[in-house]
């Protein structure tokens, strides 16, 4: 904590008397803010004798000041088969910022016929329309001789992650070989590769067999991409990581084991990490069973409650980097359209704006999960991960000052008439939810006042992000 600054800084606002968490600190402290930069985190009342009239305070009182999350996993707008998902940036970003995150990780995914980079920089254009940033992760699907200084460009331009996926062969599924010459390109580039794993051969063998049985609809989806399809991609692609010596992070990791084979090559020296979402820690497959199974529908599928168990204790035991929403914001009519097959059905949750409040509620309130490592979860390490620590993450002098203040106790029914995102449920519908955050500042603006919207102007910058450290560790 630092002394207050020298009465010539040029705050602007005060949070005061908050609880102020980082990832590796916590304490009483006053928030000092200005020109949209965090300037100081001080002891409580230490700069009120040397503040000017005219600086705004808010009050922090029995609140925890979190930094702002960092969703390392959001799809806005994004075509997958016959499908597009409901929402612009403007109406991501907004769900994002009810719910305490003021940075989003979002896609440019080609189709077929599209180059990498072009999409990105169409995808990149759209940031201004947000109430919060973004950054983007770049993805290649199929290797040629353009794709090496595509490469250079995006890293060169601040995208330093491209996604790659092992399944949806046709679509989006690279090869083995594309994948280890992007990765090795990565590794030369500072950058990574983030990865969908799902073994497509398994995949599509266990789905030919449920067509020929009539259990390929939505009610049956868990059964159609089994936990071994997931981690015998994961052990493939971490050997191929290991060979060139490159960095890989895994997207939203559903099963124990998946997580375990990570752990055990990063004990191996591989610079290997875990993301899971917070579907897959919450929910499990008796959803598949109810009134709505094409609400669930989401690749990987929602596991059994042991291994939603096991995933939430490798959590708890620190095997996990960080926790993303997977954010795809498709509606009931379109998951209904085609319910009868999961292999034509829309992908995805809705998850943007309760990704923060339900893993609060599951881990720290009810799981003693430490507010510190929720922070590390939800903020930090997905900051870190995308180039993007410490400008995000972290409530210190000279990081933006985006900042959740959370009411620990407020409890909440979840209610799709309730949030923001742009679709008619959510996966969460009549939960009991404990913590919310009630006000947010994106760039030192309060947008959410008392949970209500009071700032609407588009701000939204795209964020370069800066080269992945050869040290990398989170």
């Amino acid at each position: 904590m630092s002394p207050a600054p020298a009465p010539s800084s040029p705050v602007d606002l005060v949070v005061r008397g908050g609880t102020v968490v980082n990832a590796d600190w916590q304490g009483a402290a006053d928030v000092l803010v200005g020109g949209g930069k965090v300037l100081g985190v001080v002891e409580p009342g230490a700069y009120r004798a040397a503040q000017p009239p005219g600086v705004t305070e808010i009050s922090a009182a029995g609140r925890l000041v979190l930094p702002g999350g960092v969703d390392p996993h959001c799809h806005v707008g994004f075509t997958s088969g016959d499908f597009t998902s409901l929402d612009d940036y403007r109406q991501a970003t907004t769900a994002a910022v009810f719910g305490g995150t003021t940075t989003i990780v979002d896609f440019a995914i080609p189709r077929p016929g599209e180059h990498p980079a072009d999409v990105a920089a169409a995808q990149r254009a759209k940031a201004a329309q947000g109430l919060c940033d973004s950054a983007l992760h770049a993805c290649v699907v199929e290797w040629d001789n353009t794709v090496p200084e595509q490469l250079r460009s995006l890293t060169a331009d601040g995208i330093v992650t491209v996604k790659m996926f092992t399944t949806y062969r046709g679509e989006t599924m690279a090869d083995e070989k594309t994948i280890l010459n992007v990765m090795t390109t990565l590794r030369d580039l500072g950058g990574m590769v983030v990865i969908h794993c799902e073994a497509d051969h398994i995949i599509s063998d266990v789905q030919e067999r449920g067509e020929a049985a009539d259990a390929i609809s939505a009610c049956h989806h868990a059964g159609t991409r089994p936990e071994l399809a997931e981690n015998a991609s994961v052990a493939e692609i971490l050997a191929i990581a290991e060979s060139v010596a490159a960095p890989v992070y895994f997207v939203h990791q559903s099963t124990p084991e998946a997580v375990d084979l990570v752990a055990r090559a990063r004990g191996r020296g591989v610079r290997a990490f875990t993301e899971t979402v917070a579907h897959h820690l919450v929910l499990d497959d008796t959803a598949y069973a109810g009134p709505h199974p094409e609400r669930f529908v989401c690749c990987p599928p929602l596991r059994g409650a042991d291994t939603v168990a096991g995933l939430r204790s490798r959590v708890l035991m620190g095997q996990v980097a960080t926790v993303g929403s997977d954010h795809c914001c498709y509606d009931t009519a379109q998951k209904e359209s085609v319910s009868h097959d999961v292999r034509a059905m829309p992908n995805g949750l809705p998850g943007v704006e309760t990704r923060m409040p339900v893993i609060f509620s599951e881990l720290v309130v009810k799981g003693g999960l430490p507010v510190g490592r929720f922070v590390e979860l939800m903020s930090a390490n997905p900051a870190r991960l995308n180039g993007l620590y410490p400008r995000k993450g972290v409530i210190a002098p000279g990081a933006d000052a985006d900042l959740a203040i959370w009411d620990p106790t407020a409890t909440r029914t979840v209610r799709s008439t309730g949030l923001h995102m742009a679709t008619d449920y959510t996966p969460y519908e009549g939960r009991t939810v404990t913590g919310w955050p009630e006000t947010v500042l994106v760039g030192g603006r309060p947008v959410i006042e008392s949970g209500r919207l009071t700032d609407p102007e588009p701000r939204g910058r795209h964020l370069r992000s800066g080269p992945l450290s050869r040290s990398l560790v989170c």
